[in-house]
């Protein structure tokens, strides 16, 4: 038993140790979580052997290191064999408990603790089995507070004739810490304990074993903290992607009813020509079917609005012209599919059909402070100030551009229209380059 300072009395002693040892596997759940690989093996159940044995290393080492702690510089806060072990065992199974136990074991061996080694492989193997037999959500929810319903979970037991997983889980520990007292007390210095009674308080010793159960349940609390934040993202992954699907499957409908409103115009006065159209997009429509997905490199998309403009060039003939200005460092970068044929569309559409004598179409791309600039600048009609605001809002084509852009990367990012009457529309998109999403498939 570590002895305090003067002022203080043995009892004070036992708790401020009890308090340090609590805020000591606090801390040390707290650290492990923060790595990746630790938080992995955390969230999935079924582990293979690398990631048991990571898991007992992980937890193992520290532990050892708090057992040599308390052996050399007399730091009894430190030690955790007893809810270490049965940690391990509880989270990872029984031989991860056991090689925590030996691991925690050992060191005690050389200054004649001799039931260190074989009761910490115990409280392994208590745990590991635990596991076997517990549901295992009834695992994560064990809570440091479990204790406070524990009436009404004794009289539920009593009434319904039910285990309940969250009272065994409860009495476990508790069994063990009071199998090390009484071994303590009987053998001196052949098993470590925090020993409450020889100091005979009954009050005492139900604070120990509060303790122990804290220890247990705390790590367990913060670990399925992880594991929920994990489960919540995952949920935001699936619920983007399947927002921008639906974007997606709208874009698609819109861009296909106009192309074949463009054909059928065609069919009687210039059937060939309407041919022609026909299977340029059922071109266009394999390569969008094949591909499923949502996040293209820019040189992908302007593959696909070549397409596009190989059937509009057909339709409005040498007065459609198009030039690209684009720059190189511009070609990998990632976007949304689909993203840059709505703004084309609208300005062949809204811009240029009806100006007489034809137009132009310009695609350039910039690089600066982080981000990519996307424009689509036409020579058309342009539009009035009035106009200009309901713009993204009536149609669908940039409607839904917008729409994607504020989903994806967030409310800062949009698109922007600007816009002289007589001279013609600027559609342009900026997109981060340091938060690019990841490729989300259908």
């Amino acid at each position: 038993m570590m002895t305090g300072p003067q002022f203080l009395s043995i009892e004070q002693v036992l708790l401020t140790t009890l308090v340090v040892k609590l805020a000591a596997v606090a801390a040390l759940a707290t650290m492990l979580v923060r790595y990746r690989r630790f938080r992995h093996i955390l969230i999935f159940e079924r582990r293979a052997w690398p990631d048991r044995l990571t898991f007992a290393l992980a937890l193992g080492i520290p532990l050892t290191a708090g057992v040599a702690a308390r052996l050399l510089l007399n730091y009894n806060a430190a030690d955790l064999t007893l809810e270490g072990s049965f940690l391990a065992g509880l989270i990872a199974g029984p031989y991860a408990g056991a090689l925590v136990g030996v691991m925690v074991g050992v060191p005690p061996l050389g200054a004649g603790e001799w039931g260190a080694l074989p009761f910490a492989i115990g409280c392994g193997f208590a745990g590991g089995g635990l596991r076997e037999l517990c549901p295992k959500e009834s695992i994560w929810h064990f809570s440091p507070f479990v204790f406070t319903t524990l009436h009404r979970r004794a009289w539920h037991i009593v009434r319904s004739r039910e285990v309940d997983w969250q009272v065994v889980l409860l009495m476990a520990p508790v069994a063990l810490e009071i199998l090390r007292q009484g071994v303590g007390a009987r053998w001196n210095h052949r098993l470590f304990s925090l020993h409450a009674a020889p100091i005979g308080s009954p009050w005492l010793m139900f604070v120990v074993l509060m303790a122990t159960i804290l220890c247990v349940a705390t790590p367990i609390k913060i670990w399925n903290n992880a594991r929920i934040e994990h489960r919540l993202q995952e949920q935001e992954k699936l619920l983007l992607a399947a927002k921008i699907e639906a974007l997606a499957n709208q874009i698609n409908p819109h861009f296909l009813f106009n192309t074949l409103t463009s054909i059928s115009s065609l069919i009687r006065t210039q059937p060939e020509t309407a041919r022609m159209l026909i299977t340029k997009l059922s071109g266009l429509l394999r390569r969008l079917m094949r591909s499923t997905d949502h996040f293209v490199t820019l040189r992908e998309e302007l593959e696909s609005i070549d397409e596009y403009l190989d059937i509009e060039v057909v339709r409005f003939g040498p007065q459609l012209k198009v030039d690209k200005q684009i720059a190189p460092k511009t070609l990998d970068v990632i976007v949304p599919s689909m993203l840059l044929q709505p703004l084309v569309e609208n300005s062949i559409k809204h811009g240029l059909a009806r100006k007489v004598g034809g137009g132009r179409i310009t695609i350039r791309t910039h690089v600066g402070d982080g981000h990519t600039l996307i424009e689509v600048v036409d020579d058309g009609l342009g539009m009035s100030e009035e106009r200009l605001g309901h713009a993204l809002g009536e149609g669908i084509g940039l409607s839904n551009v917008n729409e994607r852009l504020r989903t994806i990367y967030g409310a800062n990012y949009h698109l922007k229209l600007q816009s002289v009457p007589g001279q013609g529309t600027c559609a342009s998109i900026e997109i981060p380059n340091l938060a690019i999403p990841e490729r989300v498939t259908a």
